[in-house]
């Protein structure tokens, strides 16, 4: 059983920044691939960004390409998510994700261990 506690989150104005952090309890955390995932209010939960077990391969989704970057600590059982040039859009609630499959995965179901979330606000 992995364990995830995301941290990180908070009220930020348009064009700011926020770092997420997500910690993870599980000792082979150096094998799952990991992802963050957001939910806004009324819509479902879609896929941010992935990265595979090693950091050597990300995936991004379209709307935050070039202002998100996802990194990982495998010395410290943690993964990044670093946000720019945030905008309203990017509010929601971020979760992230274990997959023991290991690969950039977008779909949910491939995710076996989920955060309770970090609310994000992005003020205009």
């Amino acid at each position: 059983q992995v364990q995830l506690v995301e941290s990180g989150g908070g009220l930020v104005q348009a064009g700011g920044s926020l770092r997420l952090s997500c910690a993870a309890s599980e000792g082979t955390f150096s094998s799952y691939a990991m992802g963050w995932f957001r939910q806004a209010p009324g819509k479902e939960r879609e896929f941010v960004t992935a990265i595979n077990w090693s950091g050597g391969s990300t995936r991004y989704a379209d709307s935050v390409k070039a202002r998100f970057t996802i990194s990982r600590d495998n010395a410290k059982n943690t993964v990044y998510l670093q946000m720019n040039s945030l905008k309203p859009e990017d509010t929601a609630v971020y979760y992230c994700a274990a997959s023991y499959y290991g690969g950039t995965y977008t779909s949910k179901s491939a995710y076996d261990y989920w955060g309770q979330g970090t609310q994000v606000t992005v003020s205009s």
